[in-house]
Parts: structure tokens; C-alpha cells; sequence
């Protein structure tokens, strides 16, 4: 979209784009890092004022757990009468503002012989005043009562979850309930329990009283997450953290909420299950009761003042936007009107006018050094354009000579099988594939006498024309000097001496010369470096054939060579390749390696000459698929088939 717009337009975009995009950085490093501050700081603050608050209401607590607990020390220590027992009532109720109610309960007939209930009860009034039930008034069993059983059963003082109670104190509270027991038979006998209650509504102005921006509130759960106080009373003692979670599906409010019941302290982002605002929560346990409290902080009001400086910091950064396009809009165009009218002279030498003129600009800044530029270009491309011809002629006749090399020396290589006498049966394949345009590997294979015929595959140092012909004198010399009856290593040695000769190239070959004896399958061979070949067995699995060391031919005119000899059953074969099948590399730069080779081999070991010859250099090409070849490629394979003779009524048998 951006391809064939100027360099203005171009030039406008990059700066602007640049700006926004460290402006934009910047500002919101700048935000975030004031939302961590100022969330730190928010939390930091949400700690001391819950803590602040839980230990009021933990003196709160601790001031009721203090009645009921002397209370009851008193009745263990000494014994009372009735009307003393409710004086006693009435005077720490009366005496303690923070209790709402309190009473003395005894186990049935444990105060009194004749008497099922003995629980006398004192509480305060709506209008502050103080009212006393006589024992008989709560002629119930309060002995079920969670108040009464929990602390007998568990033998220790306890809070009792929130509850209404009805027909005495008339409202919601939560109990705090001191066991009695009294020295008998031996033992401590349980009595009865000391208990002093805590108005809910009284606990409820104490938490309103936080104060926590606009919308902010504080609220209290019990141990089983029971809402104990929130600023909407229809949750009080109707429902819990968990009922509202499983209602909303809030299960990262279910998690909160076991955290709270678990006595942990926290400080997490929630969403209000009341206003449905996005906020933050901060909780923290009171520990006498095991109730917890929690903190909503609004995250908007959280953040107004953040928000707020980022709005007036866009704005300034908006006008500034703008200021800044209009600056660099004027520049860029000063700057590119030249390069527009020099563009335009360049498009008319692009296609050929070779004779416009240029633009003159006095200027010595980069347009004019870019306009002289183009002017020395101008004559240097029509000196290239004739320069161009005259090279292009001489590559066009150096390809056509390379194609008639390639040619000649491909034409160098034996083609036909050779000519064998009706007594023998042999199958003989070869391929050559060079990695230029012609090459340094070659093969030959050809009639010594009327029954040994040898073969060679050899592979040049170097490549392309001096490596050809290389090649060619190799291939030449090797026909030549080979005689009936001579030995592998003599013909390796001979030939090794010829191409030390002024070899001051310093090329080498590496060679590998067999023969084979058409009458009795002997086959000698002898290796100059070269790669050593598979033998290819007919009843058995094809291996490496075991060569003697012999270095390459070119450079030591007095190396020696050593000839190994084996016997080829009929249906056994040699393969001969060079390196240039083993090092082919794929595209994923993997070598084929001998070990691909010789498995590859023994897949196809039944198989004719021509068929191992065809299936091994496809498998190659197709190895290398999409990648050039790295060095050429060559493969010969013979199989002896042995001698024939006619028996059995004319039927051919082999030996």
C-alpha cells in the first residue's frame, strides 16, 4: 500500500510513527507505574486501616470475652444465691456498654435440686435502659442451644456463629460462652456456662464507621462466611461469600472467600458482588472470633486521580502531535521537491535516454553530490552498455564451447557393452552426472583379451575444463598402458609415473582398477585412494569389498600399489561409485554417507546391474531435491553371470 508513495509521504510517516510510538511508551511506562505506585500505596494504607479496625473490634471483643470469663471464675470460686446471681448479671451488663446482653446458665437441676432451668438474663433495652428476666422466665431447654453445647461439648470458651435471639434480647448478636464447672466427687463437674452477647447492629456502626473514598465500604463474615455486618442489610445473616460465588459463578470469589475463613490476609482485584464495579479487596482475620474482614476499595475511584493527569497528558500530547506533523510536513517537502525532479530525469535514463539533461543544482549538500553522481553514471553506463556486447558475445561463445567439452567427454565414456564371446554372460551398467558443465569423475570398463576385462572408476581433484582434461589423460593412459596378463597395481604404477610428469598443477586422481577373469570369475583389483567398492554377493548380503592402500595417482611418481584378489560366483557383482554419491547433500545440509549407500544396496542387492544403477541415482537425485549437486556423481556396477556350456540336450547350465 505504502510502495508507491513519495518519499514525503514516506518520510512524514517514519517521524510521526516514531513519535506516537515513543510518546505512546513513555506514557504508558508513566501510567502504569503511577497505577503501581499509587496501588501500593492504596495497599498500604488498606493494611493500616483494616488492621486499625480489627483492633478495635478486637478490644471490642476482648472487653466481652473479659465479662464472661471473670464471670464465670467468680461462680466456680464461690457459691450464690439467686437474687445475687442476677445482681451479678445486672451489674456487668450495666457496667460494660459494649455487652448487649448476659446471662447465667446452669445445667438442669445443677443450681437448684427442685429446678429443671435456672438462667437469668439481662439485657439493654432500644432506649439504653437496662431489663432483667427472673431464672423461671426462660423455663426452655437452652441447654441445646449452640451457646450452651458448644463450649460444654469442647470444654473451652467459644464465639457462637451470629443468630436472632427471640423473646429476650429480640435482635441479631453473636455469643460469647464460658464454661463453669465445679470441684466434685474427685473432679471438675461441668455447671453450666457464663455468656455474654454482642450486638450485631452495635458491631455494624463500629465497621461503618471505615471510611473508604465515595463508594468504598467494610462488611464482616463469620468463620463459615456468614455476612456479620454490610452496608446492605439484606445480606446480614441471610447469606454467605460462598452463595453469592456460586450464584455470580465467581469462582475467584469463592477462593477469596476460603482464604478469609482460613485466617489470611490479602490484598486482591475483584469484581463488587454488590455494585459489580471492578475493585480491589483487602481482608485480614479478627482472631478471637475467627470472623474476618474485608475492604472494597473502587477501582475507578482508585484510580480517578491516575486517570485523570493521563487525560490532561494525552491532550497536551495530542496538540503537541499535531504541532510536530505540521513541522515535519513542511520539511519534508523542502527537502524531497529536488529529489523529485532529479527522480524524474532518472526515469527517462531508465528507459534508455541516455542524452537528457540533468537538473543543475548549485548546491553542495547531498542532492548535489547525488546529481553529479548520476551524471558520471550517465556516462559511465553508456561505456558499460558497449562493454556489455562486446562481453556478452564472448560469454554466449564460451557457453557454446562448454557445451561441445561436455560432449566430447561424455563421448569419451563407453556407451555399448563390450563384445564377449558366446562362452560368457556378464551384465555391465554405468551413469556419469557432473556438478558443472563438465567434470573430473569418470568410468571405463573394456576388453583386455578375449576373457578379462577390467574396469576402473576414478575421480579428479579439481573440476570443470582442467579437470576434464585431467580426466581425458587419465582415461587415455589407462588404455593404453594395460596389457593382457598385467597386473592392477603394475598398470596403477605405470600410469602414476606418466602423470607425475610436469604435473605442476599439482592435480591428483583417485582410482580404482579391477579385472576379471570371464573363465574362472577371479576378480584382482588394486586402489589408488579411491572409494572402496560393495561387493555385491548373490546368496549372501552385499558389504564392503576389503581394498589395499595405495596413495593417489599424480603426486609421488615412486608410490607403489599392492593387488588383492577374489573369486565372483556366478550372480556376484562389484559396485563402483565415487565420492560424489556419499557426500550429496540434502537440503536439510545432510550428507547420503556410505552407510545410506550401502543400506540402499542391500535393499536392491538381487537386482541387475542396470536396475542397482538406475535405483541408486534416482535415490540420490532425489536426495539432494532442490540443492545443486556438490561434485559429480558416478556409479558402475558388473555383474558376472559366469561361463555356459550346452548339455542336457542343448539346455544352458551355469557353472
Amino acid at each position: 500500500m505504502f510502495r508507491d508513495k513519495g518519499l514525503a509521504f514516506k518520510l512524514i510517516l517514519f517521524i510521526l510513527v516514531c513519535t506516537v510510538s515513543i510518546f505512546g511508551v513513555a506514557f504508558a511506562y508513566d501510567y502504569y507505574t503511577s497505577r503501581d505506585t499509587v496501588l501500593k500505596n492504596v495497599e498500604e494504607n488498606a493494611a493500616n486501616l483494616t488492621l486499625s479496625t480489627v483492633h478495635q473490634i478486637e478490644s471490642i471483643l476482648k472487653s466481652v470475652e473479659r465479662v464472661s470469663l471473670n464471670t464465670a471464675a467468680l461462680i466456680e470460686q464461690q457459691s450464690f444465691t439467686a437474687p445475687e446471681l442476677v445482681s451479678l448479671v445486672e451489674t456487668m451488663v450495666s457496667r460494660n456498654r459494649e455487652i448487649y446482653g448476659m446471662t447465667v446458665s446452669f445445667e438442669p437441676y445443677a443450681f437448684d435440686p427442685e429446678s429443671l432451668y435456672f438462667a437469668p438474663y439481662t439485657c439493654r433495652t432500644p432506649d439504653g435502659r437496662i431489663r432483667s428476666y427472673p431464672p423461671e422466665y426462660f423455663a426452655y431447654p437452652y441447654f441445646y442451644w449452640d451457646w450452651y453445647q458448644l463450649p460444654k461439648e469442647l470444654g473451652r470458651p467459644v464465639w457462637t456463629e451470629p443468630y436472632f435471639d427471640e423473646g429476650a434480647g429480640n435482635a441479631v448478636m453473636s455469643t460469647f460462652s464460658t464454661p463453669f464447672y465445679r470441684h466434685r466427687d474427685g473432679g471438675n463437674r461441668f455447671q453450666g456456662v457464663s455468656t455474654a452477647d454482642l450486638s450485631l447492629e452495635w458491631l455494624a456502626d463500629v465497621v461503618r464507621q471505615v471510611k473508604i473514598y465515595e463508594t468504598g465500604y467494610a462488611f464482616l463474615i463469620s468463620q463459615n462466611g456468614v455476612f456479620v455486618t454490610h452496608p446492605h442489610t439484606e445480606l446480614i445473616m441471610r447469606r454467605s461469600i460462598f452463595s453469592i460465588a456460586e450464584e455470580r459463578l465467581d469462582y475467584r470469589l469463592r477462593e477469596v472467600g476460603r482464604a478469609m475463613i482460613r485466617g489470611e490476609r490479602g490484598f486482591v482485584s475483584i469484581t463488587d458482588f454488590v455494585s459489580g464495579k471492578k475493585s480491589w479487596l483487602y481482608y485480614a482475620p479478627l482472631p478471637s472470633s475467627k470472623w474476618a474482614i474485608g475492604v472494597i476499595f473502587p477501582e475507578d475511584e482508585l484510580f480517578a486521580d491516575v486517570n485523570q493527569l493521563g487525560r490532561q497528558v494525552l491532550t497536551i500530547g495530542g496538540v503537541g502531535f499535531l504541532v510536530l506533523a505540521f513541522i515535519v510536513a513542511w520539511i519534508a517537502q523542502t527537502i524531497t521537491r529536488p529529489l523529485r525532479s532529479l527522480a524524474d530525469t532518472t526515469v527517462a535514463i531508465a528507459h534508455g535516454n541516455l542524452d537528457i539533461d540533468l537538473p543543475e543544482f548549485p548546491s553542495r549538500d547531498e542532492i548535489g553530490k547525488l546529481t553529479n553522481s548520476f551524471r558520471d553514471m550517465r556516462a559511465a553506463l553508456k561505456e558499460y552498455i558497449q562493454n556489455l556486447a562486446a562481453t556478452t558475445a564472448a560469454k554466449e561463445r564460451m557457453e557454446s564451447e562448454l557445451k561441445i567439452a561436455r560432449v566430447i567427454q561424455m563421448s569419451f565414456l563407453p556407451k555399448q557393452f563390450p563384445r564377449l564371446s558366446h562362452r560368457y554372460s556378464l551384465e555391465i551398467s554405468a551413469k556419469l552426472e557432473p556438478a558443472r558443465e563438465i567434470g573430473g569423475d569418470f568410468y571405463d570398463y573394456f576388453l583386455m583379451d578375449s576373457s578379462h576385462l577390467l574396469v576402473t572408476a576414478g575421480d579428479v581433484s579439481d573440476k570443470g575444463i582442467p579437470a576434464a582434461l585431467f580426466m581425458a589423460v587419465t582415461k587415455t593412459l589407462i588404455k593404453g598402458m594395460a596389457e593382457p596378463g598385467m597386473e592392477p597395481s603394475t598398470i596403477l604404477e605405470k600410469v602414476n609415473r606418466e602423470l607425475c610428469l610436469e604435473n605442476e598443477s599439482m592435480m591428483f586422481v583417485t582410482l580404482f582398477c579391477g579385472i576379471l577373469d570371464l573363465e574362472t570369475g577371479e576378480f584382482r583389483y588394486s586402489n589408488a585412494g579411491h572409494c572402496p567398492p560393495i561387493l555385491l554377493p548373490s546368496r549372501e548380503t552385499p558389504a564392503w569389498l576389503d581394498t589395499p592402500a595405495g596413495f593417489v595417482l599424480g603426486v609421488d611418481e615412486d608410490s607403489s600399489y599392492e593387488t588383492s584378489g577374489i573369486f565372483l560366483a556366478p550372480g556376484d557383482g562389484i559396485f563402483l561409485y565415487t565420492d560424489g554419491v556419499t557426500e550429496a547433500k540434502s537440503a536439510s545440509n545432510n550428507f547420503f554417507s556410505e552407510q545410506g549407500l550401502l543400506e540402499l544396496v542391500r535393499s536392491n542387492g538381487e537386482a541387475s546391474a542396470d536396475e542397482l544403477v538406475h535405483t541408486v541415482f534416482s535415490t540420490v537425485t532425489d536426495f539432494c531435491a532442490g540443492v545443486p549437486l556438490f561434485d559429480d556423481v558416478t556409479i558402475l556396477a558388473v555383474r558376472y553371470r559366469g561361463t555356459k556350456h550346452p548339455q542336457n540336450g542343448g539346455l544352458e547350465t551355469w557353472k
